[in-house]
Order: structure tokens, then C-alpha cells, then sequence
């Protein structure tokens, strides 16, 4: 009897010490280190160079980062979270992805989360950049995915060529609340703040809804901004005088386990006479341990501004092979054409690792 009560005892004890440790257990933050480092060697040339580039790049399928991220369970189903996570060049060690790039220009962002849906305050991801890298098969390359080339990447060449979605693929002083998850769709509202006293003119809005069911996707995204704000950035401005742009897309992608389909199709527009229409196409099929890409994107730009009317085609084929689930080894071969400038060719083999 001794023997049991005393085990009892030491059995009570023990729960208490559980119960008494519970609570601080739960409401302490969990961090995690996470990022990704992508490095490709290859011959760069793209429409309107004099000649290729040989060169050691950094980001040919994703742009290199790494960040922290964190959550605390405020209890009743709330929890505050963080994000922070910054780009570097992996060939040269550099912070950022250009020269003045702000440390963590990715993400810079702190909310709540519940049954609400979420809200968060910072720097925040532009509402085109997800319909974008998820509906093309290059995802975010910003080096061989025509989608996000024609969009988000200027070239700072004898084409003059600029992107065509401007303020930048992420927004700083910003809002944005997500909504719960209804049947697959869920939907992003963003707001920039201009901070500019006396000037309510500055502000950017935008919006995109992203559906997924089984092997159907759907997307969409609008935003009207002003296209230097908050501060003018390499990337952030479509140039030609414009002062302000409206932007919208559509796309969607269905999977037939052969092969998965992508399209898109957008517009933007500007207070100066300056219009763009950019159509993508792409696929990926499964191959061995990797998968095919294939991406086509065309942009008709029209406007007084520009004169005579442009085009711009560039198309990319690929091979993505998975090493494992966390690395995998890429060849791409892309074609850019821009009307009456030098078209280009480039080639790139790489490696990519997360963790």
C-alpha cells in the first residue's frame, strides 16, 4: 500500500509540474531559420545586348534568401506572427538583389492570425507577385520566366525596354489583410501608405484571389499605384513620364498529371498614353526524377510614348531534376526578340537548395 501510494504521488507530482509548465510553453514564440540558395554558371544574352555574357549568377530559378520566421499562440485561436527574410547574390556574397537594396526587402512584416482570416503591417508582397510566379512554370525566376521578365525586369539596355507592372513585387508601409479559406479561394487586400504630408494622392491599391480545387487553379489581381512610391528603386517605375499605373491579370492552370497547363493575360495602363498586353503560355511535363518547362510570353506595347508599336517575345525550355526533396539541378535555354533590336539566347546550368 506504501509502495502504491507513493507511486501515486510521484505520478501527481509530476502533473502538476506538466500543468505548471504548459502554459509559458505555449505562449512562447517559435522561430524558425529558413532561405534558399540558388547559383547557375551559363552565357547570358538578352534582346537589345551587343553580346552574351559568360558568367557565375546568382538566382536563375529562385532569387537567393534567407529569413526568420516566428509564431506565438495568444490562445482562443489568435496567434501573432513575424516574417523577415532578405535577398543575396550567392556568386558574390553581396546583400540585396541591386546596389541600395534595403536589407530585408523580401519581407518585413508582423500580424495576427485567427479565424479572421490574417492581418499584417510592414513590407509586404505586391498583390500581382503571387498570380504571377504561381501560374507560369518557371515560378519566380527572375532570369528565365518570360511571365515575370515581361512584368518585373527591366532591361538596362540599348532596347530601353521597361517592366510592365510597376511599384516593385513588394510594397513597403504597407496593409494587408487575407482571408480565411473558403472552398479553396482565398483573397488578399493590400494598401500602401505614401506617407507624404498634405498628399493623399500617393497611395497604392491592389487585390488578387487565388482558387485552388484538385488539379483547377485560378487567379486574378488589379492594383492602381502610383509608380514611385514610396521611393523610386531600380524595377519600381515603367518610366516614360508615367505617374501612375492601373494593372490586372488573369490566369489559370490545370493539371492532367501529363502534363500541367498554364496561361495568363493582362493589361496595364498609365495617365501618359502608354498600354501594354502581355499573354502567357507554358507547361510542365514530368520527366524521369525532374520535370520539362516549357513558358512562352508575348507584350504588346502601343502609346504615343513609345512611338511605333512594340513587341516583345522571349520563350524558354527546361529541365528541373529533384537531387531530393530539398535540392534539386536545372538546365534552361531561353530565346528573348524585341521589335528592331538584336535578339538574344541564353543558357544557364544551376543548382538549388533550401532549408
Amino acid at each position: 500500500m506504501q509502495q502504491a501510494s507513493l507511486k501515486l504521488k510521484q505520478t501527481l507530482l509530476a502533473a502538476a509540474l506538466c500543468a505548471a509548465t504548459a502554459a509559458p510553453a505555449l505562449a512562447q514564440t517559435n522561430v524558425t531559420v529558413m532561405g534558399l540558395v540558388d547559383t547557375y554558371a551559363g552565357s547570358m544574352r538578352m534582346a537589345g545586348d551587343a553580346r552574351s555574357v559568360k558568367a557565375v549568377n546568382s538566382g536563375g530559378l529562385t532569387t537567393s534568401w534567407i529569413g526568420f520566421k516566428g509564431s506565438e499562440d495568444l490562445g482562443g485561436g489568435l496567434k501573432a506572427n513575424f516574417l523577415l527574410t532578405s535577398f543575396f547574390q550567392a556568386d558574390t556574397g553581396v546583400q540585396g538583389r541591386f546596389p541600395g537594396d534595403t536589407m530585408w526587402s523580401r519581407d518585413a512584416v508582423v500580424g495576427l492570425s485567427g479565424g479572421f482570416g490574417s492581418l499584417s503591417f510592414g513590407r509586404e508582397l505586391a498583390p500581382h507577385f503571387l498570380p504571377t510566379i504561381l501560374f507560369n512554370p518557371f515560378g519566380d525566376s527572375y532570369t528565365f520566366a518570360p511571365l515575370i521578365l515581361h512584368a518585373d525586369v527591366p532591361l538596362f539596355n540599348a532596347s530601353g525596354w521597361s517592366n510592365s507592372v510597376a511599384g516593385d513585387t513588394g510594397w513597403s508601409n504597407s496593409i494587408r489583410y487575407t482571408t480565411p479559406d473558403f472552398g479553396g479561394l482565398k483573397a488578399n487586400l493590400h494598401y500602401q501608405f505614401g506617407e507624404q504630408a498634405g498628399n493623399t494622392g500617393v497611395n497604392n491599391i491592389g487585390a488578387n484571389a487565388l482558387y485552388f480545387n484538385g488539379p483547377l487553379a485560378l487567379t486574378a489581381f488589379y492594383h492602381t499605384v502610383e509608380v514611385n512610391n514610396p521611393t523610386h528603386t531600380p524595377g519600381s517605375s515603367v518610366g516614360f513620364g508615367a505617374a501612375r499605373q492601373k494593372a490586372w491579370m488573369l490566369g489559370g492552370s490545370y493539371d492532367l498529371k501529363a502534363a500541367k497547363l498554364f496561361a495568363t493575360y493582362g493589361q496595364t495602363s498609365h495617365n501618359v498614353d502608354l498600354d501594354d498586353k502581355t499573354l502567357s503560355l507554358g507547361a510542365t511535363v514530368p520527366l524521369g526524377g525532374g520535370k520539362i518547362l516549357a513558358a512562352w510570353a508575348q507584350t504588346d506595347r502601343e502609346g504615343a510614348v513609345v512611338g511605333a508599336d512594340q513587341k516583345r517575345k522571349t520563350a524558354s525550355l527546361g529541365y528541373d531534376y529533384d537531387l531530393s526533396k530539398r535540392t534539386d539541378v536545372y538546365a534552361i535555354y531561353m530565346n528573348d526578340r524585341i521589335t528592331n533590336q538584336n535578339s538574344g539566347n541564353s543558357f544557364g546550368v544551376g543548382i538549388r537548395h533550401r532549408f
